[in-house]
């Protein structure tokens, strides 16, 4: 049985027309003009639609080929090309994208090579991969894709028109919500990382709750999440993980919170709603991060965030010499904050006297 990941789809073409019809906005030009996929302003064919937000690009759309742009109000009378005009065009370029490149519909079927525990529950719509292993207890739900290579643990459990790329390894007794997308690579529910010092060694403490993944996630590549030490690691509807992020025991990610690459979040750190966290930032243990927070890249959080809004740490780039000296500098600050309340305590002290 041949993977059904691995057939191209027919490309469709559509109207612009149909496309303000599906998604709405104001069109502007020739509503019969087809296009069949979507493209950058540089490279887009007449054949292609666009977008355009950022006025850096304003060279690229004044040349672009593409049949049409997706752009703000503002942009209108910019260029003599068929356009798209709404609020926000890289969200509806995105809707576009979708529109013209659905995903491949899953073939039912079992590979020849898959091993499927007599007690796992395989929903007959669904598909099983070369080598894929489903384990006693587990539930595969309808329309999910099982890819080549990838574990279900004993007794855990995919929800439906989910799509595990090879070589996912989800552990037991762990849940993954409806319409989930985990890419290569992915692991659910690893031990976290418990252990206490006894006498001279570590001692490694069971990791004894679940990871409970919610509905329309997406979890990237190589991205781990580490099951509970006692209360389950969940992540909430809607959540978008990047690739090579480390999730600690215990952590809860809010809905619809968007996290960037090489993110890391120790044990027990809640993380809010709408919250957005830039890549390669760090996050202490036994965190509380409010709704609606921005955490810039690299930013170093050690505290809890109470306080919706936008959160920077990490130091701008500067040339080496120059970067050299601010770091000296930086390790003398707590010196330099001493002497700078002494001399202010100085300078009130002789402003009295003037009196």
């Amino acid at each position: 049985m041949s993977d059904p990941s691995s057939s191209a789809a027919p490309r469709r073409a559509v109207t612009l027309s149909q496309i303000v019809e599906r998604f709405g906005g104001q069109l502007l030009g020739e509503g019969g003009v087809r296009v069949d996929q979507v493209a950058t302003l540089e490279s887009a064919t007449g054949s292609q639609i666009s977008f355009f937000v950022n006025p850096r690009y304003r060279r690229q759309l004044e040349q672009t080929q593409a049949a049409a742009v997706i752009v703000k109000q503002e942009t209108v009378g910019l260029i003599e090309r068929s356009l798209i005009v709404c609020d926000d065009p890289y969200a509806y370029f995105g809707r576009v994208s979708d529109f013209l490149n659905p995903p491949e519909a899953v073939v039912p079927g079992v590979h020849p090579t898959a091993a499927i525990d007599a007690d796992a529950q395989v929903h007959a719509g669904a598909y099983i991969g070369p080598l894929a292993s489903v384990a006693a207890g587990a539930v595969i739900g309808e329309r999910t894709f099982l890819g080549a290579g990838s574990h279900v643990g004993a007794r855990a459990r995919i929800g439906p028109d989910c799509r595990i790329h090879a070589g996912v390894c989800i552990y037991h007794d762990c849940s993954v919500g409806a319409r989930a997308i985990l890419h290569s690579g992915a692991v659910i529910g690893a031990d976290g990382f418990g252990v206490a010092m006894l006498g001279e060694r570590w001692l490694k403490i069971p990791q004894i709750g679940r990871v409970i993944v919610g509905d329309d996630v997406e979890v990237g590549a190589n991205t781990t999440i580490d099951r509970g030490a006692l209360d389950d690691t969940v992540i909430e509807d809607g959540v978008k993980l990047d690739n090579q992020i480390q999730i600690g025991h215990n952590c809860r990610i809010g809905a619809h919170t968007a996290i960037a690459g090489c993110v890391g979040i120790a044990g027990s750190t809640r993380i809010g709603r709408y919250c957005r966290i830039g890549g390669a930032a760090m996050i202490g243990g036994h965190l509380e991060i409010a709704d609606n927070v921005e955490i810039g890249a690299a930013t170093a959080v050690g505290k809890s965030i109470s306080r919706p809004g936008t959160y920077s740490g990490a130091l701008p780039m500067s040339p080496h010499a120059e970067w050299l000296k601010n770091a000296a500098h930086i390790r003398h600050l707590d010196r330099m904050a001493h002497r700078i309340r002494e001399l202010e305590a100085r300078l009130a002290d002789l402003e009295r006297k003037r009196r």
